[in-house]
């Protein structure tokens, strides 16, 4: 078990990353320095052996032998230089050491002004070639320096840069490591403000260190807003369960046990009681199945609103219900599937109610549905009055008003807007605007 913990730990990731990438840059920069080196060095030797062919083509032109510490040069011998030279003149080839001659003399052919690696007796030799002109004859110069022992000595130095690297990588890694500590301590105070939450000791969590935990918290804060609005639902919903049911209830059981025989208008006062309860449970529970913002449910599906229509279809047969520009426009209101659906079916079942012969539905946009019917309508005096819990603006159809209430409910619930206005279509029309999350 603490081994999936640690494998599952935040600071060991972090940790494993930054020492791959630093295993990977110090590695790429090793390489690129020894790369880098060599190139260097090579340039450098090419351009110090370049200096003495020049200078060996200018002793030629005053006559003198090439390595002749006598000829009147003003410059130091050329064999404090260089390991190996060869100067062809014509035909004749001379050479500072007499075992050079034949071995290196076919270097002398090719372009001029050019850097050669080559192979003499066992030695990697850097040779430079250069080429010029003497009382009208062709002079090549060759002038070879022993790299090898250059070669050690950048190979010693690239060593070096290797351990220094190395030493750099662990400083950088336990730097590293103190760096990851610190930034990850806005985790630790989010847990502990988490614990605090839930003893009650705190009412939101306030986090206000690294901007990007800012989502999380503010998620984490609408979730526990989310969860204590529900509670306080749950509470005022048993509240008005009890003061609403526990007199008609009184009432029923008191005249049912009475001795006197029951009258057909007793009966139907309880009757009427019965069926007010049983309305009020029904509305109290619509109520109390409202889900919120923050559930992250799914979204309405063609299918539900299928059976949404076939369902009104049944009550109101009557009505034609229609959908602009099309049905499937409204699998994309940002409500939770549940309260999408008890949204709709409170307005379609109100719309369908007072209409004469159709309902429209339509949504050009996933946060807006305008729905009309072709009903009487609702006078402007009055509109300010649909969805106050309670009201009802005509007695003559079945109903305690607890509808529009529930929708105007839920449409605050969802940070949104609904507007009673006069429909095209000479009825009512309800607009719903929800806040698009």
């Amino acid at each position: 078990m603490s081994f999936i913990r640690i494998s599952r730990s935040l600071r060991l990731r972090l940790m494993l990353s930054l020492s791959l990438v630093a295993v990977v840059i110090m590695g790429l920069t090793w390489v690129l320095h020894g790369m880098l080196l060599q190139s260097t060095a090579r340039e450098f030797l090419a351009g110090r052996l370049a200096q003495e062919a020049q200078h060996l083509l200018a002793e030629a032109e005053r006559g003198a032998r090439p390595g002749d510490r006598s000829g009147g040069s003003a410059g130091p011998g050329l064999d404090a230089f260089h390991h190996v030279y060869l100067v062809r003149r014509g035909e004749q080839v001379v050479a500072s050491t007499p075992s050079a001659r034949i071995p290196l003399a076919p270097y002398l052919d090719g372009p001029a002004r050019q850097t050669i690696d080559l192979t003499w007796q066992g030695r990697h030799l850097l040779a430079w070639r250069e080429r010029g002109e003497v009382d009208g004859q062709p002079v090549t110069v060759l002038v070879g320096e022993d790299f090898a022992q250059v070669e050690h000595g950048l190979a010693r130095l690239h060593r070096w840069v290797g351990a220094i690297a190395v030493l750099v990588s662990v400083v950088l890694l336990g730097l590293s490591l103190l760096a990851v500590q610190r930034s990850l301590r806005p985790l630790d105070a989010l847990a502990r403000q988490l614990a605090a939450l839930r003893r009650g000791e705190r009412e939101a969590l306030s986090l206000k260190t690294v901007s990007e935990l800012d989502g999380v918290v503010g998620q984490l804060n609408e979730f526990v807003e989310e969860q204590r609005y529900r509670q306080a639902r749950s509470r005022e919903l048993l509240a008005n369960l009890s003061h609403g049911l526990k007199t008609p209830l009184a009432a029923i059981i008191q005249a049912l046990q009475g001795s006197k025989p029951l009258s057909d208008t007793r009966r139907s006062q309880i009757l009427h009681r019965l069926h007010a309860i049983d309305e009020q449970l029904t509305n109290e529970l619509k109520r109390s199945r409202i889900a919120g913002q923050a559930t992250g449910q799914r979204r309405l599906c063609t299918e539900d609103l299928e059976a949404m229509q076939a369902l009104l279809a049944t009550l109101y047969p009557a009505i034609e219900l229609r959908f602009e520009p099309r049905m499937s426009a409204l699998t994309h209101l940002p409500l939770e599937r549940q309260d999408a659906m008890e949204l709709l079916g409170i307005v379609l079942d109100n719309a369908a109610k007072w209409a004469r012969a159709r309902v429209v539905v339509s949504s050009d946009r996933p946060e807006c549905v305008i729905i009309d019917d072709d009903g009487p309508g609702v006078p402007a005096h009055q509109r300010a009055l649909l969805g106050t819990r309670g009201t009802r603006l005509d007695e003559q159809r079945p109903g305690h008003g607890l509808g529009l209430s529930i929708l105007r409910q839920m449409v605050e619930r969802y940070r949104g807007e609904v507007r009673f206005e006069a429909s095209p279509l000479g009825g009512l029309r309800v607009t719903l605007h929800l806040l698009s999350k």
